[in-house]
C-alpha cells in the first residue's frame, strides 16, 4: 500500500499543473437521496476527468527514469488516453492511443486535440489492450498500464483533497473501471486513519470486479458493454484485487437504467454532466437509499466526458419523472 508521504510528492506534481477541485454538498442531491451528499468534482480537470492525475505523476516519474523515452502507448476508453496524452504534450512525449472500435467520438476527438495518435483496434477494452500491449514490443515503445502504483499515486491526490477536507464520511461511493481509483481512496483512508467505509460500484452489465470481489478470486466476464464506458471491464487486475479484497467494505452493482437515471439526476440536481461511470456512484447511492438515509455520503465525480447526442437521449428519456419534486416523501 502507498504510504501518505507518497501521496502528498504525488499532490505536488499534480498541482504544478492543475489546483484542487471543488468539494460540494448539494441541497437536491440530499432531497433526492435523504443523506448529506458531498461530491468530489473530478469532472473540472483539465481533461475532464480524474485520470489526469495519475497520468501526470505516471509520465513525470517514467520521462525523469527514462530522459530519452522514444514514446509511450496506451489501451483505453478515453479518460486514460486523455490523461496519458495531456502529460505526454506537457513533457515532449509521443503518445499513441489505443481504443476499440465504436468508441465514443468526442473521447476520441479530445485525445487528438491532446496530441495523441488514435488507433482503432479491437471490439472491446481488452481486446484494444493486447493490441496496444503487442504493439509496444513491436515499436520499442513503453506501454502505459490501465494499473500500476504510480497511477494510485496520483489518483490518491483527489481522495487526499477530499477526506482530508471532509474526513467524517460515512460512506464513500467510487466507481470500478480498473481499479485505481478506488485503490487511491483505500490508501488515504487507512493514511489517515479514517473509518470511512469504500464502497466499490460496477455496471450490472460488466461486474467482473464485484464477482470477483464475492468469490475472493479473479473472475473474467465474455463481455462487458455498458453506457458507463469506464467501467466497462472484462478482466480485473490482480494487484488491484489484492488491495480491494482487504480495503472494501462492499460492492453495489448497478443497472442501465439506474445510470442513466443517475446521469440526470446529477444534471438536474448539480447542473453538471456525469458520463455513465461517473453516474454509476449516484446510481448506488440511491438504490441503498433506506440503508443511507441520514448518513454523510462521498460520490466521486469521477468524469463528464460523454457524447453530446448520448447525453442528450438520456436526459430526454426523463420526461421530468425524475426531478427532485417528483421523488419527495
Amino acid at each position: 500500500m502507498i504510504t501518505l508521504p507518497e501521496i502528498e510528492a504525488a499532490a505536488e506534481v499534480v498541482h504544478r499543473t492543475m489546483p484542487p477541485t471543488p468539494h460540494i454538498a448539494w441541497p437536491l442531491l440530499a432531497e433526492r437521496t435523504g443523506a448529506e451528499v458531498w461530491v468530489k468534482h473530478e469532472n473540472h480537470t483539465p481533461i475532464g476527468a480524474f485520470k489526469v492525475r495519475g497520468g501526470l505523476v505516471y509520465l513525470t516519474e517514467l520521462k525523469r527514469q527514462v530522459p530519452q523515452l522514444p514514446g509511450v502507448i496506451a489501451a483505453t476508453r478515453g479518460n486514460h488516453g486523455q490523461a496519458v496524452a495531456f502529460a505526454a504534450r506537457r513533457l515532449g512525449v509521443r503518445a499513441i492511443l489505443v481504443v476499440p472500435r465504436g468508441n465514443a467520438r468526442e473521447k476520441n476527438a479530445a485525445m487528438r486535440a491532446l496530441g495523441g495518435e488514435l488507433v482503432e483496434e479491437g471490439e472491446d477494452f481488452q481486446a484494444a489492450l493486447e493490441w496496444a500491449q503487442d504493439e509496444a514490443i513491436a515499436q520499442g515503445l513503453h506501454f502505459v498500464q490501465s494499473f500500476h502504483p504510480l497511477l494510485v499515486r496520483g489518483q490518491a491526490t483527489y481522495a487526499l483533497e477530499f477526506l482530508r477536507t471532509v474526513p467524517d464520511l460515512d460512506t464513500v461511493y467510487v466507481p470500478v473501471g480498473m481499479g485505481s481509483g478506488i485503490c487511491g481512496v483505500i490508501a488515504v483512508r487507512n493514511a489517515l486513519g479514517l473509518s470511512t467505509r469504500v464502497v466499490g460500484v460496477v455496471a450490472e452489465n460488466a461486474p467482473a470486479y464485484a464477482l470477483s470481489f464475492r468469490e475472493r478470486r479473479r473472475i473474467t466476464t465474455p463481455t462487458a458493454r455498458t453506457i458507463a464506458d469506464g467501467l466497462a471491464c472484462r478482466v480485473p487486475d490482480p494487484e488491484a484485487l489484492a488491495v480491494i479484497f482487504h480495503g472494501v467494505d462492499r460492492f453495489v452493482t448497478v443497472s442501465e437504467a439506474e445510470i442513466r437515471a443517475a446521469m440526470r439526476a446529477c444534471f438536474t440536481d448539480t447542473h453538471n454532466v456525469a458520463e455513465g461511470a461517473s453516474a454509476a456512484g449516484l446510481a448506488a447511492l440511491l438504490q441503498e437509499g433506506e440503508r443511507m438515509r441520514g448518513r454523510k455520503v462521498g460520490l466521486i465525480h469521477t468524469g463528464g466526458n460523454v457524447d453530446r447526442e448520448v447525453l442528450a437521449e438520456v436526459l430526454h428519456e426523463g420526461s421530468g419523472k425524475d426531478s427532485p419534486l417528483a421523488t419527495r416523501g
